[in-house]
């Protein structure tokens, strides 16, 4: 057994996350977590709800309200998403607990005091119109080095070099077009440079890395620079240092705070579990040292879209780094004791939406909530799982939904599902016997195909080719939607045939009671039903609850996804048992009809 951190990527709080989101983060995150607890391994699945940052101001500004407010808004829309869907968390909860703040301030302090962050005067954007300092987000131009004309201040996502606003030709506000000022302003910078050798020898070591991911993360080692680590904003994290504490016009920088969450979180999961250092099994790092890689049997896995790439492979790994004391300047690990890097960094490519960008504001959007309102969160699950990034940009089709809802969840394992029960509820009112004189090599080899299944679904979505497994499980449906057809149990009508028909139904109810456990990691709402219909009891495929919690430190409380995930399936092949009671079947997937196409096409305008 491993312990298995799944860090999730943080939805940002300041809107109702779409399906493109949830593409790049949710969905696989939360099949792996559920594969890696049913094979046996003690899996920590932690994110939140980012809520710092100037976005999240600019908002609350314009809707008149606190940025507190929409935070909590927001952040309730998004956990109730989450749960609709069944992201499995052990905790989902936010960044603007005082749990989080302490354990920011002490990774900002540690790291300033081994000498990793320093003080820098900057020119920094203002907006005219205003006087408030625009992010760097908002902050749009012609890219320095490529000549991409909408780079961003911060990074451009065409060639992926981090920038600063004052780099940018023809720099202009997202917020009103208007062009900013720059104006002197001192800020804490973290010291990238100093991590390069560290950095570049930890990525050496990486195995099994998407390939697009490790290339990526190589070439930003080639010029790194020093990252501002502070913001001029009333709203973040204050800066623990002697002067500036007490200000209210600076404040630690959203994406310096918002990385640490994945350990924040694990501290706040051991702090209510009763355990307050139960997170260390998770994170505490060998005497080897973090750079080579993790200590012990612990494994840290990353979650996020192809966006958030330089984040948690490049910025993340330095700031655990720096506050291990292992970049060129030396230090000492800070109270949390020395703590382990990422195993692997697993990022998804794009999710478009029938040929265009996800767009909120020309309506090319179909956010979870509305999705769930209308489908099955399972179906959903399966689009993402089956035809989803995971190694390039995707399309996202109204009829590509249709058929593989149609097509494949419904005539394919639906129909699988429902036929065989259907006959032996029928004939026998129970899952029937097999016949003394034996299995045939037709049977045999069914079953053979779905135990060997196991050991080949389990290893793709342990590396993380998720598309690759759930077409393995889909194979074993369609082997046996087969051997039905060849067998044609219904014809065996007769007393003397009635062995045979048992014994033909009782290794198609063997298949099926695999195959749905071969794919709960992607279907657990309809695993947790066709275990009910196979006449089983109990929990199957267990599903997080929202909880209302109280801030640990006397903070606002908030509410929280979290569940008891030691119960439900393993990943292994259960033999059925014969004379459980069966009743007809309810159909586990709902056929969608074509004219869902032209509705849904009519509310993206066309």
């Amino acid at each position: 057994m491993s312990h298995v951190l799944a860090a999730v990527a943080w939805p940002y709080a300041n809107g109702p996350r779409h399906i493109g989101h949830v593409s790049g983060f949710g969905v696989p995150s939360d099949v792996f977590s559920r594969y890696m607890r049913m094979a046996g391994h003690d899996v920590l699945m932690v994110s939140g709800t980012d809520e710092h940052g100037t976005p999240i101001q600019v908002q609350a500004d314009k809707e008149g309200v606190t940025p507190r407010e929409l935070a909590d808004r927001y952040n309730r829309v998004i956990v109730e998403d989450l749960h609709g869907l069944g992201l499995s968390y052990d905790l989902f909860t936010r960044t603007t607990t005082r749990n989080h703040y302490a354990v920011v301030q002490e990774l900002f302090e540690t790291l300033h005091r081994n000498g990793y962050i320093v003080p820098k005067v900057t020119m920094g954007a203002i907006s005219p119109s205003t006087g408030r300092t625009l992010p760097d987000r908002y902050i749009e131009g012609t890219c320095p080095i490529c000549g991409y004309p909408h780079a961003r201040g911060d990074q451009c996502d065409n060639c992926g070099n981090q920038l600063d606003p004052v780099d940018l030709i023809n720099p202009r506000s997202k917020i009103n077009g208007e062009t900013p000022q720059f104006v002197e302003t001192e800020h804490f910078f973290l010291d990238l440079p100093a991590f390069a050798q560290a950095l570049g020898k930890w990525l050496d070591g990486r195995e099994g890395w998407r390939p697009n991911v490790l290339r990526f993360s190589r070439n930003l080692l080639d010029d790194l620079q020093p990252r501002a680590i502070t913001r001029d904003l009333e709203w973040g994290v204050p800066i623990p240092l002697e002067g500036w504490r007490d200000r209210s016009d600076k404040r630690i920088y959203v994406w310096f705070d918002a990385v640490i969450g994945y350990l924040s979180a694990s501290i706040e999961w051991a702090r209510r579990s009763g355990a307050p250092e139960a997170w260390r099994r998770w994170w505490a790092a060998d005497a080897q040292g973090s750079a080579e890689g993790e200590g012990g049997d612990a494994r840290g896995y990353y979650f996020m879209g192809k966006d958030n790439i330089v984040f948690h492979s490049v910025i993340w790994p330095a700031l655990l780094l720096g506050y291990d004391g292992d970049g060129d300047r030396g230090g000492e690990p800070g109270d949390l004791g020395r703590l382990n890097l990422p195993t692997e960094v697993v990022s998804s490519e794009f999710l478009t939406m029938e040929g265009k960008k996800f767009s909120s504001s020309r309506q090319v959007v179909i956010y979870v909530r509305d999705f769930l309102a209308r489908y099955d969160a399972d179906a959903l699950r399966y689009f993402i799982a089956v035809a989803g990034p995971e190694s390039q940009d995707t399309d996202f089709t109204w009829a590509e939904f249709l058929r593989r809802n149609n097509d494949e969840l419904v005539a394919g394992w639906g129909n699988l599902v429902n036929r065989s029960i259907s006959m032996a509820a029928k004939n026998f009112g129970a899952i029937p016997s097999v016949d003394p004189a034996g299995l045939t090599e037709a049977d045999e080899a069914l079953l053979a195909t779905a135990r060997s299944a196991f050991a080949t679904v389990g290893d793709l979505i342990a590396r993380h080719r998720q598309k690759q497994a759930i077409g393995e499980a889909m194979r074993v449906v369609a082997e046996a939607n087969k051997y039905l057809s060849e067998q044609a149990p219904w014809k065996l009508k007769g007393e003397a045939d009635k062995p045979r028909m048992g014994t033909v139904l009782h290794v198609a109810l063997q298949v099926v009671s695999d195959a749905n456990t071969l794919l709960t990691p992607f279907l657990p709402h309809s695993a947790q039903k066709v275990h009910e219909l196979l006449g089983g009891t109990g929990v199957h495929a267990p599903m997080p609850s929202i909880v209302a919690v109280d801030d640990l430190d006397g903070g606002p409380s908030y509410p929280v996804l979290t569940g008891d995930y030691t119960v439900g399936a393993r990943w292994e092949s259960v033999p059925v048992e014969p004379g459980r009671a069966l009743a007809a079947p309810k159909p586990v997937f709902r056929k969608l009809d074509p004219s869902i196409v032209d509705e849904e096409l009519a509310r993206l305008g066309g």
